[in-house]
């Protein structure tokens, strides 16, 4: 179900919660804090606003949101939008060698960093996922955390365009 801007101004904290909670995999607390921010003027405003809630967790609380997510490619219980995201580029149906291949950068990736490789996989081929494994585990780790945190911004601002109905129409009452 779309919903529009108006529709969650006008919801309950833990309708909101429950509509919003999973915009960032298994952290619902964004969207209860966020709440309070109302009325958001549009997505962009609403998008904003839940960055900046990530954006002032502490380090502790930002690595709980990163290792949230799924390893790509892995068969493991995640999230309905994670799956579906991750089908979107083929990781899914990955061949032998392309699912071996995955899962040692995936182990290579969290020995390296401590936490799960994170890409805006809807942006992105099985091919380009490779190489962005490939070139960012050159990277040192704090240039990684916030490239995590940026991926998962981006991520997030998918997912609220996936659930928000046109934001020109939804910015007035019905």
């Amino acid at each position: 179900m779309a919903y529009s801007i108006f529709e969650l101004n006008q919801m309950s904290q833990d309708t909101f919660t429950g509509v919003l909670g999973a915009i960032f995999e298994d952290t619902p607390t964004i969207a209860h804090q966020v709440w309070r921010d109302r009325p958001f003027a549009d997505l962009s405003d609403l998008h904003q606003r839940m960055v900046q809630i990530v954006q002032q967790m502490s380090p502790a609380a930002q690595l709980a949101l990163i290792t949230a997510h799924p390893d790509l490619g892995s068969k493991a219980k995640m999230a309905e939008a994670s799956v579906k995201e991750q089908a979107g580029a083929g990781l899914n149906q990955l061949t032998s060698e392309e699912y071996n291949r995955i899962q040692a950068l995936n182990q290579a990736y969290k020995d390296k960093f401590g936490f799960p490789f994170i890409t805006t996989v809807r942006t992105q081929t099985k091919a380009s996922i490779f190489a962005a494994f490939d070139r960012r585990l050159q990277n040192t780790v704090e240039a990684e955390t916030q490239q995590a945190l940026a991926e998962i911004a981006q991520i997030a601002r998918l997912r609220l365009l996936d659930l928000l109905e046109n934001e020109e129409a939804s910015t007035s009452a019905p």
